[in-house]
């Protein structure tokens, strides 16, 4: 799985997705999936990227604040819709957004994120990865 990260990573990149981006995109599907583990490492990358702490915060309900570009909108919307693929009606909405807002290939990098951190997620999930305090200073 580590590799496929890895490739993902090289192909939203080669696509034109930033790093924060693409950490927007992993947090907030982590959210929809209750991964603690995945949360704590992808929000401390995004603000090793230059994320806000406002912005996220406030990403749960990025659909309530002007906080986010309509491109960073258009893929929370598709990272969204694949992490939650029964509802056909926000799948359908959110592809025609990102049609509007992204270009193919990043279409295809935003999805491919939203499927591999889903998949990091259920194994985190279901393997009780520990989250451990970042800050702590190490014992002795």
């Amino acid at each position: 799985m580590l590799t496929t990260a890895q490739t993902v990573r090289e192909v939203a990149a080669e696509a034109g997705l930033d790093r924060i981006l693409v950490e927007l995109v992993n947090i907030r599907v982590s959210q929809l999936n209750a991964c603690a583990f995945c949360l704590s490492r992808h929000t401390g990358a995004a603000l090793r990227a230059g994320e806000t702490a406002q912005r996220l915060g406030v990403l749960p309900t990025w659909r309530d604040t002007e906080l986010f570009s309509p491109r960073e909108r258009a893929a929370l919307a598709l990272a969204e819709a694949t992490t939650r693929p029964a509802d056909a009606e926000a799948q359908n909405t959110a592809y025609a957004e990102a049609r509007g807002a992204l270009t193919d290939d990043e279409i295809s990098a935003v999805i491919w994120v939203a499927i591999s951190i889903n998949a990091f997620n259920r194994v985190s999930v279901m393997s009780k990865h520990p989250v451990r305090d970042s800050t702590a200073a190490p014992s002795s």
